[in-house]
């Protein structure tokens, strides 16, 4: 696909970056960014050479939300249309029913992924963060949800999200005022992992990404599995004996042997490339 709206890189340590990218423009999201957007994570997550994922966006902005003349021509319509190509790809999908949807698919998806938020959040970007797995930002970012600004209710999930970040008192006072805040206002909401100054911002979220590297890439996915299947058991019992069976089934791993060996050798482990059931299918029954 050729990239105009988007870019990427992977780096030699396996952390791959993907910048929205619409200067002048804000990042703000389009059909098409959707359409690259998916495209990209797709690939990066069938690299086994990728081991965690950082979306961030150019220059100072993450993402102003969705473009204004797209926002302008919904005007009157009878449904919502996300603009994307009938052959876009579908990341993350087949993993879960429930995670079968626009932004959903991203916890579907094997590589862990990081929202680098440095600069403005709003709207659809909302959800884009939201449904990563860590989220890190610069102090001034403003975020909003914008919906009920402009006559809209809560979108792509954010009612079911949110509230599992913030707890529904953080969250509705997101989704129902619409109001800006900033990062450092929100720091002890739950939004975010951590909240840090622009100077060295990026530096520091990588200095992040390199502790996920240095795990065992199948349990990382696994894990990832886990966490987001779980939240959806009604049962912490049979989230406890789905752990049980996974367990056993990643002692059977080269990394449970090579893990066991660098801790009794006091050593860092050298882990191969993701391997065995984490790569596709469920984490849980």
């Amino acid at each position: 696909m050729e990239l105009k709206v988007t870019r990427y890189d992977v780096a030699d340590d396996g952390i791959a970056t993907l910048w929205l990218s619409r200067p002048g423009r804000a990042n703000s999201w389009t059909g098409r960014m959707h359409d690259e957007y998916r495209w990209i994570c797709a690939k990066l997550d069938d690299d086994p050479a990728v081991r965690v994922i950082v979306l961030t966006g150019d220059g100072d902005i993450f993402c102003g939300g969705a473009d204004f003349k797209a926002l302008d021509h919904y005007a009157g319509a009878d449904h919502y249309d996300p603009a994307l190509s009938p052959d876009a790809a579908r990341p993350g999908y087949g993993v879960r029913p429930e995670f079968d949807a626009d932004m959903a698919w991203q916890l579907g998806l094997r590589t862990p992924m990081i929202a680098a938020i440095n600069g403005s959040c709003a709207g659809i970007a909302v959800a884009l963060a939201a449904f990563c797995d860590l989220r890190f930002a610069v102090e001034d970012a403003k975020i909003t949800t914008v919906a009920p600004r402009i006559g809209l209710p809560a979108e792509y999930g954010l009612s079911w999200m949110l509230p599992r970040l913030m707890g529904v008192t953080h969250a509705a006072d997101l989704l129902l005022t619409g109001r800006v805040a900033t990062a450092a206002e929100l720091r002890h909401s739950g939004l975010f992992n951590r909240v840090l100054p622009r100077d060295g911002f990026l530096d520091a979220v990588y200095d992040y990404a390199r502790l996920l590297t240095a795990a065992s890439p199948a349990a990382v996915s696994t894990t990832k599995r886990q966490l987001w299947s779980d939240i959806l058991q009604a049962s912490p019992a049979a989230a406890v004996e789905a752990s049980k069976d996974l367990i056993g089934t990643h002692m059977q791993f080269p990394d449970y042997k090579e893990g066991v060996s660098a801790m009794t050798q006091r050593r860092a482990p050298r882990f191969g490339p993701a391997a065995g059931p984490a790569t596709s299918g469920t984490a849980t029954p």
